[in-house]
C-alpha cells in the first residue's frame, strides 16, 4: 500500500497542532500525524494489543468511536506514527485533556495508551510520541501532563521527563455493566 499524504485523509484533529520538533525527530522513513478515520485497515488496533487484549469491533463500530471522539473538539488527540514504505500504523499514543473548576478554570493533559509495535521497540518512537502528546498538552494550555503506568515502565518516564508522584488506584466494572445506560 503507498504511503497516505495527511492532505488525503480524514484526520481526528488538525495535524498543525503536533510540532514541527517532534516531526524532525523522527527516522525519513516515518510519518507522525493525528488518526485517521481509516487507520482502522492500518493496523491501529494491532499495534495497541500490545499493552492489553484488544476485541476487535469491527471497522463499522472503530470509525464510529473515531467519529465520537472527534465530536468533541479540543478533548481528545490520538497519534500514530506511519512506515512509509508500508502504510501502515507502528506507534500509538493519546492525549486527552480534562477540563476542570480548579486552578483558575485550568485543564491537565491525561497520556493513555502508548503502544510500539514489537518490531519497532528500542527506536525511540515510545519517545517520540509522549513528546508530540506532551508538547499538545503544553500548547493546549494544560498546567500539567499526567499518565499511569507499571512499576517497569518508570524509568522509561522519567526518561522522557515525568517524575513519580502519588499513586494510581484503579476500579473495574464487573463484565455485566460494562454497556453504557446512561
Amino acid at each position: 500500500m503507498p504511503f497516505t499524504a495527511d492532505s488525503e485523509l480524514d484526520l481526528l484533529f488538525p495535524a498543525a497542532h503536533i510540532s514541527d520538533e517532534a516531526r524532525k525527530q523522527l527516522h525519513p522513513d516515518l510519518h507522525l500525524r493525528p488518526l485517521a478515520s481509516t487507520d482502522y485497515r492500518r493496523g491501529h488496533l494491532s499495534v495497541l494489543s500490545v499493552l492489553t487484549v484488544v476485541t476487535d469491533p469491527g471497522e463499522d463500530a472503530w470509525v464510529a468511536q473515531f467519529h465520537a471522539l472527534r465530536a468533541a473538539p479540543r478533548t481528545y488527540y490520538s497519534i500514530v506514527i506511519v512506515d512509509k514504505a508500508s502504510d501502515r500504523i507502528v506507534a500509538v499514543g493519546t492525549l486527552f485533556v480534562e477540563r476542570k473548576f480548579l486552578r483558575g478554570l485550568g485543564s491537565v493533559g491525561h497520556i493513555e495508551d502508548i503502544a510500539v509495535d514489537k518490531s519497532q521497540q528500542g527506536k525511540k518512537l515510545g519517545l517520540r510520541i509522549i513528546q508530540a502528546l506532551t508538547g499538545i498538552s503544553e500548547n493546549s494550555g494544560c498546567y500539567k501532563t499526567i499518565l499511569n503506568c507499571s512499576d517497569s515502565n518508570i524509568p522509561f518516564y522519567q526518561k522522557c521527563g515525568f517524575e513519580k508522584k502519588e499513586n494510581e488506584m484503579a476500579k473495574y466494572a464487573p463484565e455485566r455493566s460494562r454497556t453504557p445506560r446512561l
